[in-house]
């Protein structure tokens, strides 16, 4: 029998009608939650012309782009050039949670692969590639390699990303470490952003591979260096033939 909902509450203090839609609910938030996770911790390919590169994500992290929303795209697009198609854009799977519940991510950390547009149809070549790594590194300079990161930022204008570190460089990828102090007021503690950019030929496409982190200890310039290259290593796994 099919209680009436404005009839008295149960024993328990909760009416049977409103306890199953609540359960529900929660059930429905819980299958979401795992639905994304596991459906982002697959590796998927993205057709770039006549080519298919395959893609996926370290351990963690979770590819936002298929949850269609306009403040996640907005925000990796400010990562990016206007001329890049954007491929994937990850967050923590921490974040996807706060996202999906309707909190506010903290955006510590998050992952980003997009593709010249330009060259997005064309297979590209060694030489090609060579020329479009020359072009995107120029103007960069020589790393610093400094002993203390912090107080080599400091030092540096605000606002302004200073190439660190060189992590790789081969025919067929450069990868490279910068950090940025970023613009505060001068009561405020200084806040720090990390990245790398790592420019990657795969399957006859230049892409471009970013990560990011704040910099809040001396665990995180060795988080972001460890996760970069074990991710290219990765990524040209996938895509190996």
């Amino acid at each position: 029998m099919i209680r009436d909902p404005a009839a008295p509450p149960s024993p328990g203090g909760h009416r049977p009608v409103e306890n199953t839609i609540a359960f529900v609910r929660a059930l429905a938030l819980l299958l979401l939650a795992a639905l994304s996770l596991s459906c982002a911790a697959s590796p998927f390919a993205v057709r770039l012309g006549a080519e298919r590169v395959v893609l996926d994500v370290p351990p963690g992290f979770a590819d936002t782009l298929d949850l269609g929303s306009p403040r996640l795209q907005e925000l990796a697009e400010t990562l990016t050039s206007a001329s890049n198609r954007i491929l994937l854009f990850a967050i923590t799977d921490a974040d996807l949670r706060r996202f999906q519940q309707g909190d506010t991510p903290e955006y510590r950390r998050y992952l980003l692969v997009a593709t010249p547009k330009s060259l997005e149809r064309e297979r590209v070549g060694l030489n090609q590639f060579r020329d479009y790594v020359i072009d995107s590194v120029r103007g960069l300079g020589n790393p610093a390699e400094p002993a203390d990161i912090r107080k080599y930022l400091d030092a540096q204008p605000a606002g302004r990303a200073n190439l660190l570190f060189e992590l790789r460089r081969k025919p067929d990828v450069v990868s490279v470490f910068r950090g940025t102090r970023m613009p505060t007021k001068s009561s405020e503690r200084p806040v720090y952003l990390l990245s790398t950019t790592t420019i990657l030929l795969m399957q006859g496409k230049a892409l471009n591979v970013s990560a990011f982190t704040g910099y809040e200890s001396d665990a995180d310039p060795e988080w972001l260096k460890s996760v970069t290259l074990r991710w290219l290593d990765e990524l040209q796994r996938l895509n190996r033939r």
